[in-house]
């Protein structure tokens, strides 16, 4: 397999099936080689129902279940399942487009970067209609990040990643924020799960390169403002920690 396209979701019914045909119209150009694995983040709609339809007509399409546990764990639990040379971790609402893995491919699979994130800082990237206040907050959540973790990097929480696989799997098997002893949630929660891996990805000694990508705001009802940033806050913060513990 040459490439796993792993996409979380949560309570996605409505928008899963449009996200994979535009994923699988792509890819079949692009590189047939291909999976892709949604990670059901305990979905309470037919999220699940959509996509077990959906892999009965497209082989390529798999389904991996997860107690309701965070968007970090549920992309743990879809990259473990990959088994592609490549892993790109792509959000289900498509916000980076998905045709913007050609750039993200150019450097791990002709430069021999090991990881490439999509950035929406810097030459070359362009955000679409994305709110100045939330805007305002990720400039400050960054600087934070910068500060205490991840000098030199301008966009963590970007949800589109492309790994080399085994690094992938080694980095997320080294993830403690979001792990199999991770409780359940009572209600959906953004995390900083990204600053923890690409934290382990820098440790371990590995070659992270930040591209310019076209990225578009989609309006979600399930941020919360305060809830959320304490939360991701915290997140960054037991990186830190763990770090000056030793543990990764």
């Amino acid at each position: 397999m040459d490439l796993s396209i792993v996409v979380p979701a949560y309570n996605e019914k409505n928008r899963i099936g449009i996200t994979l045909t535009k994923i699988s119209s792509f890819l079949n150009d692009f590189d047939p080689e291909y999976e892709i694995i949604v990670s059901d983040d305990g979905s309470t709609d037919n999220t699940s129902e959509v996509v077990e339809t959906i892999a009965k007509n497209n082989d390529r399409v798999f389904l991996v279940k997860n107690l309701h546990k965070g968007k970090g764990f549920a992309v743990k639990s879809g990259v473990m399942r990959s088994n592609g040379r490549f892993v790109l971790l792509c959000d289900a609402d498509l916000a980076t487009p998905i045709d913007e893995l050609k750039r993200l491919m150019v450097w791990v699979k002709d430069n021999n970067f090991d990881v490439a994130i999509a950035s929406r800082e810097g030459i070359g990237s362009t955000r679409k209609n994305e709110p100045l206040r939330r805007h305002i907050m990720g400039r400050v959540f960054n600087f934070i990040i910068k500060l205490l973790v991840l000098p030199g990097i301008n966009d963590t929480q970007c949800g589109f990643k492309l790994f080399k696989g085994q690094v992938a799997k080694e980095v997320f098997s080294k993830a403690r924020l979001y792990s199999d002893s991770s409780k359940e949630l009572k209600v959906p929660k953004v995390t900083a799960y990204d600053v923890e891996i690409l934290y382990i990805a820098k440790k371990l000694g590995y070659m992270i390169k930040e591209v310019p990508v076209t990225w578009e705001y989609v309006k979600t009802t399930r941020v919360s403002t305060v809830r959320d940033s304490f939360a991701n806050l915290l997140d960054v913060l037991k990186v830190k920690f763990n770090s000056i513990k030793g543990l990764y």
